[in-house]
């Protein structure tokens, strides 16, 4: 993640079912779905405004940091995020094994 994304806190908004980090007034945010055990990441999106400045991998790296601390497993439903975890496999941890595609990560 860029260094200038690091200080941005990560909002879980439960009203819009979505984490989110505001950026000048714009957000770049994950939609999500929830049980008592998993968290599903179903869409991510960064506002026209943060395209191409690394917001929608900061708010993935943000989000998928607050999934390890909750002890929950991960369903990457989201293209996005199922990639980003291609790619740094190290999070492939708190990936739920029951997933459909685990074995493609």
């Amino acid at each position: 993640m860029k260094t200038e994304f690091e200080i941005i806190p990560l909002v879980k908004n439960d009203a819009k079912k979505r984490f989110e980090i505001e950026i000048d007034g714009h957000f770049a945010f994950i939609n999500f779905g929830e049980t008592e055990n998993q968290i599903a990441l179903v869409h991510t999106e960064a506002e026209p405004e943060l395209a191409g400045t690394g917001a929608a991998a900061a708010v993935v790296e943000k989000t998928l940091n607050f999934i390890k601390e909750s002890g929950k497993k991960l369903l990457p439903f989201c293209p996005y995020v199922f990639a980003f975890i291609k790619k740094h496999p190290e999070w492939k941890a708190i990936v739920d094994e029951k997933f459909a595609s685990y074995d493609k990560l």
